[in-house]
């Protein structure tokens, strides 16, 4: 677990299907760009982000708020890229 958090950001699972295996691969993979750790929090439970199944294990459905917090100054685009995939629904919401 960290002890020190640089930057975090609050944000909801839009789609109706939750954080399933798809967007978990590609939030870690976006993870996995960072200098530094990279964390997903709901509720007490925080998960590195670079991992997959870390990510599904936080059982995060529709409506969850999640928590993305990094470490690192230099991975701020790293929590901006993974707070954009959020906010469009994992590219999995309807067209309106």
């Amino acid at each position: 677990m960290n002890t020190e958090i640089l930057l975090s950001q609050d944000v909801f699972v839009l789609n109706e299907l939750g954080m399933h295996a798809r967007p978990a691969a590609k939030i870690a993979e976006m993870a996995m760009e960072a200098k530094g750790e990279v964390w997903l929090n709901v509720a007490d439970t925080q998960v590195d982000a670079s991992s997959i199944i870390d990510i599904l294990s936080l059982c995060a459905v529709k409506g969850a708020q999640v928590t993305i917090q990094i470490e690192c100054p230099e991975d701020k685009p790293v929590l901006e890229s993974i707070k954009a995939f959020f906010e469009i629904g994992f590219g999995e919401l309807p067209d309106a």
